[in-house]
């Protein structure tokens, strides 16, 4: 779930079928269409200063009842935090805190070590032109008032935890909708963006963690 989370996480464009993207075996063969797409939601996203996002977090587990957590992200520049109820991730750009609230525990990491479990919102826009997944614009669909297209990412590796990623994005506003995971064990993932606030001046401290205002709280510091 950390992974996904980021996701790393997105005119008439005709749909393309799954007979098509299962002929796909490279990276190199995804979707123009799905990729102009992702072009112009990563150059809207870069040219903000600072985002938060409120978001629904929802979990289904085979044979178990669905399971829906409320969360916020937040983004300035390199610098993010992810909050949920039972955790939440910071990193001021050299260093990721994951405070494990129920436990009350922290983890410290150095950024590079800590993307390998959690994807921050700048490596959700560039995981397209990684040559981890093969991409296609799948469907155009009509939700209430919005236009939302489905862009759908299968990865190149089989024995990948995920059998496909799927990516709405609103085309009117040029915003990621919800991001679904599906993963190999049946288990799906669906983050739904419910506001976005571009342009929001956040404190230093929202970006850092203070083990002075947690008292006995255990730390584990994994940093080399």
């Amino acid at each position: 779930m950390k992974k996904f989370l980021f996701f790393l996480l997105i005119c008439a464009i005709s749909t393309v079928s799954f007979a098509q993207q299962n002929t796909m075996s490279k990276a190199a063969d995804s979707d123009p269409q799905a990729k102009a797409i992702l072009d112009k939601l990563r150059t809207k996203y870069e040219s903000l200063q600072s985002v938060e996002a409120a978001f629904s977090l929802i979990i289904e587990i085979p044979e178990q009842p669905k399971e829906v957590q409320k969360g916020t992200l937040s983004q300035a520049g390199d610098k993010y935090r992810l909050d949920l109820s039972d955790q939440t991730i910071i990193s001021d750009g050299t260093t990721v805190w994951m405070h494990l609230k129920n436990m009350n525990e922290v983890q410290i990491m150095d950024v590079e070590e800590g993307s390998g479990e959690f994807l921050s919102p700048k490596d959700l826009m560039q995981i397209y032109e990684q040559e981890e997944f093969i991409y296609a614009l799948m469907n155009q669909v009509k939700e209430g008032d919005k236009l939302i297209e489905q862009i759908e990412f299968k990865p190149v590796d089989r024995n990948s935890d995920y059998s496909k990623l799927r990516l709405s994005v609103d085309k009117r506003k040029n915003e990621i909708a919800r991001i679904k995971v599906f993963s190999t064990d049946g288990t799906r993932y669906t983050m739904r963006i419910d506001k976005w606030t571009p342009g929001k001046n956040f404190p230093n401290s929202h970006f850092s963690f203070n083990t002075s205002q947690h008292p006995d709280i255990y730390v584990e510091d994994l940093r080399y």
